[in-house]
């Protein structure tokens, strides 16, 4: 077998209960996937992109829908060492890579706070809009189960909202446009079990403005902190990223004070005497 063909069976055998399996369950369960489907897969030359676009191929070489893949990667402005690191692993991964370029990383070096918000933002926008011009009607991004849960922690601590990230949206700018999240239910820590087991080495931020992101007042990123509470929390208390996790998917809306749906604000009084 060749590396490419030694990854692939590596996540439907080694690591088929881990990866796999908790992959297509997300794509079932949320139904992220349907028939006809042009997605465009995002890469952005990291592991868990990377492994979603493998998984994706998998799943259109063995489902049972019918569905074609674009793998799209925007160039923001990497350096050379970065570029050559997610074309080589393409090319090793067997990966048609579609790349284009933008001027993100020069917009948002005059941002003094919180550039990576409006770099996500940024970028997202151009994904969807070259994925649109390619036919696509979904992008899929790699954000994996330990990512869903940082954002719901970090919503209730820093935001002062009950929200997380949903494992698909219908975009607001780009009609007809969805946005998905394959990787909702992989963990972290199995993503880097695979790329350890496989010997690949992918990029991690290749962002050169990293150090003027928005931090807290001991000098790490909120998502830094967060990550390291709730590996904390789970070891005092082994379960609680996965209750974190469950927990928004068993909200009681008779339990809380006020929510929004819709635009709308809400608040338990409306209907407290009809109970």
């Amino acid at each position: 077998m060749d590396k490419k063909q030694l990854v692939e069976r590596s996540i439907i055998k080694k690591y088929r209960k881990e990866i796999w399996n908790r992959f297509v369950k997300a794509v079932v369960e949320y139904d992220l996937i349907k028939e006809g489907d042009k997605i465009a897969v995002c890469l952005s030359g990291g592991k868990d992109s990377m492994l979603m676009a493998k998984a994706m191929q998998i799943l259109q070489k063995h489902g049972k829908y019918h569905f074609e893949l674009v793998f799209l990667s925007m160039d923001p402005g990497y350096n050379e060492i970065n570029r050559k690191v997610i074309e080589h692993n393409t090319e090793l991964l067997g990966v048609p890579l579609t790349v284009f370029s933008s001027p993100i990383y020069n917009v948002v070096s005059s941002m003094e706070q919180s550039p990576c918000y409006l770099c996500a933002r940024m970028r997202r926008g151009y994904l969807y809009s070259r994925a649109k011009e390619l036919g696509c009607n979904k992008i899929a991004l790699g954000h994996h189960f330990d990512d869903v849960i940082e954002t719901t922690m970090m919503s209730m601590l820093y935001s002062a909202e009950i929200k997380t990230m949903m494992p698909k949206l219908k975009s607001k700018n780009f009609e007809g446009m969805e946005l998905i999240r394959p990787m909702y239910m992989v963990r972290e820590s199995d993503v880097l079990a695979w790329k350890r087991y496989n010997g690949l080495e992918f990029i991690k931020c290749a962002c050169p403005l990293t150090q003027n992101c928005h931090t807290d007042e001991e000098g790490g990123s909120k998502r830094q902190v967060v990550k390291k509470l709730i590996r904390q929390l789970n070891m005092d208390h082994p379960g609680t990223d996965q209750n974190i996790f469950t927990s928004m998917h068993n909200v009681n809306l008779d339990t809380v004070i006020g929510y929004r749906s819709k635009g709308e604000r809400h608040h338990f009084l409306e209907h407290y005497d009809e109970a």
